[in-house]
Formats: structure tokens, C-alpha cells, sequence
């Protein structure tokens, strides 16, 4: 087999009046995140992950925020995309592995419901999706409660 490690990272501002969507999971907040999708960074960093493993271009590039047709999407969808492009291609997804950093909200109690979701959308065990969430302990914008980040990696395999 064929083998092939990725790595994705997103970051959005906290906004007021939005959704808070993580991992296909929404929040009861007051704020979400800034962007032209629903902003999920958790599921746009293991987009990048899955496309970078497969030698492909990144979320921006396949999803542009200039294209009216992903405004305020489902980050979901966008997911089952990446997956099926790298299904077209002969890939399967061994692992994905997950760092959400953030301030607020508190993360833990949603984990698990966050980790169904997303094993619901690229059809992987639960088992096979780490997620985890700290924060960055005051430090910068992230440790200011401005902005909200999470990084990725991802394993996958070519028959």
C-alpha cells in the first residue's frame, strides 16, 4: 500500500450574529465565525488535510469564497467533496486526528457528538477520528478569544 501523511490548519475571527458551527456540530452562542461557508475551521483543516495527503489543491482553491454557489454551505458538504475526490482517486481515508483552539466555547461536552458527525460525513469509525480541544492560554488573538483555530493531520491509503 501506498501511504500518505497530511496536514491542514484553518483559523477564523469570532464574529457576532453568526452561527458557531465545529466539526458540523453548532453551538447556543451569541458569535460564530467569520466566513463565506459556515466557517467550520475544524472540518476546512481536515478538508486540507485529506487534500493535501492526495497531492491536491487546497479548499480555497476547490471551493473559491469568491463562488456565490458555497455562501454560508454546509462545511459538511464540502467535506463529503473531499471525499469523494479522493475516492475517485483510488484513496481511502485510514485516520483523521484533530486540534480545535479555542478560548471559548467549552469544547469537551460536544466532542464526542462533533467526532459523530464527522465519521457520519467521510463514513469512517468513530474510532478512527482523534478530536481534541485546548486552549492557547491567553496568548495572541487565539488566547484572546478572538479567533478560533484547529489543525489537522490525516493518514490515507492508495490500493
Amino acid at each position: 500500500m501506498n501511504f500518505r501523511i497530511g496536514h491542514g490548519y484553518d483559523i477564523h475571527r469570532i464574529v457576532e450574529g453568526r452561527p458557531l458551527v465545529l466539526g458540523g456540530v453548532k453551538f447556543d452562542t451569541t458569535y460564530g465565525l467569520e466566513g463565506h461557508s459556515d466557517a467550520d475551521c475544524v472540518t476546512h483543516a481536515i478538508c486540507d488535510a485529506l487534500l493535501g495527503a492526495a497531492g491536491l489543491p487546497d479548499i480555497g482553491h476547490l471551493f473559491p469564497n469568491t463562488d456565490p454557489v458555497y455562501k454560508d454551505i454546509n462545511s459538511q458538504v464540502l467535506l463529503g467533496r473531499v471525499c469523494h475526490e479522493l475516492s475517485k482517486r483510488s484513496f481511502a481515508i485510514s485516520n483523521l486526528d484533530a486540534t480545535v483552539i479555542a478560548e471559548k466555547p467549552m469544547l469537551q461536552p460536544r466532542l464526542a457528538e462533533m467526532r459523530a458527525v464527522l465519521a457520519a460525513t467521510t463514513r469512517l469509525p468513530g474510532s478512527a477520528i482523534g478530536l481534541k480541544a485546548t486552549t492557547n492560554e491567553g496568548v495572541g488573538d487565539l488566547g484572546r478569544g478572538l479567533a478560533i483555530a484547529a489543525h489537522a493531520v490525516c493518514l490515507i491509503a492508495k490500493a
